[in-house]
C-alpha cells in the first residue's frame, strides 16, 4: 500500500512539473503563420481568389446562353498534393465547395463519397421506410463540369533561410466533352528564418 502511494505521489509531481502551456483564442480569420509551411489561411485565402476569378469568367455565361439561364451544376473532384508537405487536401476542397456552393451562381453535387452514402440510404429506405416517405434511385442531378487541381511546392534554402514557393493550379473541366473551359494558376512565396537549432 505504501508502495502504491509513493508512486501515486511521484506520479503526480512528474505531472505537475511539466512544460506550461497557455492557450490564447484568436479569430479564425486572423493570418498566423508559425512554421511556413501551407495552413488554414493559404487555404482560404487561395479558394476565395480561385473560385471568385472562376465565377467571372466567361463559360458561365456561355453556359447560360446555351441552357436557357439554367446554372451550371459543380462538382469537385481531386486536388493532388504534389508538395513536399503534408496538406491536408481535403480542406482546400472543402473551401472551395463552401465558396462557390454560397456564391448562389452554381448549384453543386455531393462528392463520389457522399454520392455512396446517400445511395446506401436510399436503398435502406426502399426496405425500411413508409412509401409516402422513400426517396428512390434514379432521381440525382448530373454535374456539368468538375473542379480538378494540384499543390505543388518548389524549395529553395541556404543558411538561415528558406523561400517556399507554393503553386496551386484549379481547372474546370466539361464533364461530357473533357474541354477545359478555365484554368487558373496561383502562387504563394513565403521567406521562413530559421532559429539556430531547428529545421
Amino acid at each position: 500500500m505504501v508502495k502504491l502511494l509513493v508512486l501515486l505521489l511521484m506520479m503526480s509531481l512528474l505531472v505537475s512539473c511539466g512544460p506550461k502551456r497557455t492557450v490564447q483564442r484568436t479569430d479564425v480569420n486572423t493570418t498566423i503563420d508559425l512554421s511556413g509551411r501551407w495552413n488554414d489561411t493559404d487555404s482560404r485565402l487561395v479558394a476565395e481568389e480561385m473560385i471568385r476569378d472562376c465565377l467571372q469568367s466567361a463559360w458561365i455565361g456561355n453556359f447560360k446562353s446555351q441552357n436557357s439561364g439554367k446554372s451550371p451544376v459543380l462538382i469537385v473532384g481531386r486536388v493532388a498534393n504534389k508538395s513536399h508537405e503534408i496538406i491536408n487536401t481535403d480542406t482546400f476542397m472543402n473551401d472551395l465547395e463552401r465558396v462557390l456552393v454560397n456564391s448562389g451562381t452554381v448549384e453543386f453535387v455531393a462528392d463520389s463519397t457522399q454520392r455512396q452514402q446517400l445511395r446506401s440510404e436510399r436503398a435502406d429506405q426502399l426496405q425500411h421506410s413508409r412509401d409516402d416517405t422513400v426517396k428512390g434511385p434514379g432521381k440525382e442531378i448530373g454535374a456539368d463540369y468538375m473542379v480538378q487541381g494540384s499543390i505543388a511546392t518548389i524549395v529553395d534554402e541556404a543558411g538561415e533561410q528558406k523561400v517556399v514557393f507554393y503553386q496551386v493550379d484549379l481547372e474546370l473541366i466539361h464533364v461530357e466533352s473533357n474541354r477545359k473551359v478555365w484554368m487558373l494558376q496561383k502562387k504563394i512565396k513565403k521567406i521562413v528564418e530559421r532559429a539556430s537549432n531547428s529545421w
